[in-house]
């Protein structure tokens, strides 16, 4: 059952308003919901209208059998991932993961930000994953879905105890993150970078601050992330920059700025990927131009159909992270030729994989039997 939507025209309601350090301003019902709920006006106050509260977030148990999951996707350079978390406190407005919540029941608005859950068991459970015999060792992607050293680490340590099985296992792992956390773990990083175990890419989508505060809130700073490359690549770590999203008319302008200062920062690699906009997230991020950048609204979502053959979403693959057409175009070659300018990307870094070592895992207890042993 739908509930149709309802307003009275004499009483029209107040737009929104997110809440600070939040992204997302709506919480609508996630697609696979047998119902979906609307706008109702009773005459009441609403929540918006002079609610005081302050929304905190929940921390929630995934009990996970597995943490290591596959993908056939052509358009990523890995085949093997681990995501500690479900949903994101960071509250990128951008975060492709969002529509993900819809599998939980959830909102993939303010629930995504606020209703986390996290895998307690995920170190023990990788050890027994690496230990089967017939595990064949590839690197591993941490943290590709949601960022696996957002906030809410700091209190679990979820994503260091990962790290150390890698460490002990000597098995290859990449990442991508924005968070300056990650610097917490220099010592595990630099320990596997010895052996060519590991590869760090910080996501950096625009050295604006006050741009950065709106679409990530709850990020580190541009310059914060700049001085974790910084830190990074001092300790022997190899690091890149992720310009992603790339958003039109609101921070493709900034493409070789980025570059040029993670370059002076130690990145040897750079990359980008267009704003992706799949399921309930083209809803979400429509809202956030309308109450941050409403003269620039139309013209963001008209180049990004020109790019998406004439939607605001392409998931095909070889098309989904770049686009297509001539806007596309010249993002490929502004980052090839500031990438070549500038010296990155000059080597593909292919880790190794010949140093992995399994795991030494405790045997189950075995169940109790009747039968009597015969020694």
């Amino acid at each position: 059952m739908t509930v149709q939507n309802y307003r009275k025209p004499e009483r029209p309601q107040a737009a929104p308003q997110a809440q600070r350090g939040r992204g997302a301003a709506l919480r609508p019902d996630g697609r696979f919901l047998d119902w979906q709920r609307g706008d109702f006006d009773d005459g009441w106050p609403g929540e918006d209208e002079g609610s005081e509260g302050k929304l905190r977030t929940e921390l929630l148990v995934d009990r996970a059998k597995t943490v290591i999951t596959s993908n056939t996707s052509p358009d990523v350079g890995f085949n093997r991932s681990i995501n500690p978390y479900r949903g994101c406190e960071h509250g990128c407005i951008y975060c492709f993961a969002r529509p993900s919540h819809a599998y939980l029941d959830l909102s993939p608005g303010l629930d995504f930000e606020t209703k986390l859950f996290w895998k307690p068991e995920a170190a023990s459970l990788l050890r027994r994953e690496l230990a089967r015999p017939g595990y064949r060792c590839e690197p591993i992607a941490l943290g590709i879905n949601t960022d696996a050293w957002q906030p809410v680490e700091r209190r679990t340590g979820l994503t260091r105890q990962i790290l150390q099985v890698m460490v002990e296992t000597r098995h290859p792992v990449s990442m991508i993150t924005k968070s300056a956390l990650i610097e917490r773990d220099i010592d595990l990083l630099a320990d596997l970078a010895r052996d060519n175990l590991v590869q760090v890419m910080l996501s950096i989508t625009t050295l604006d601050d006050d741009l950065a505060r709106r679409l990530e809130p709850r990020a580190a700073r541009p310059a914060r992330r700049l001085e974790t490359l910084r830190r990074l690549s001092d300790a022997g770590i190899p690091v890149g920059v992720l310009c992603a999203p790339l958003i039109p008319a609101l921070n493709d302008h900034e493409l070789e700025a980025v570059l040029e200062a993670a370059h002076a920062h130690g990145a040897e690699t750079a990359g980008y990927v267009l704003l992706r906009l799949p399921y309930e997230l083209k809803e979400l991020f429509a809202e956030w131009l309308q109450r941050h950048a409403p003269g620039k609204a139309r013209h963001v979502m008209s180049l990004l159909a020109a790019m998406r053959g004439g939607k605001a979403n392409d998931a095909r693959f070889g098309h989904r992270m770049r686009g297509e057409g001539v806007y596309a175009e010249l993002y490929r070659q502004r980052l090839h030729r500031t990438s070549e300018r500038l010296g990155l990307n000059r080597h593909r870094r292919v880790l190794d994989s010949g140093l992995f070592r399994p795991p030494a895992v405790d045997a189950p207890p075995k169940a109790p039997s009747p039968q009597m042993d015969l020694f």
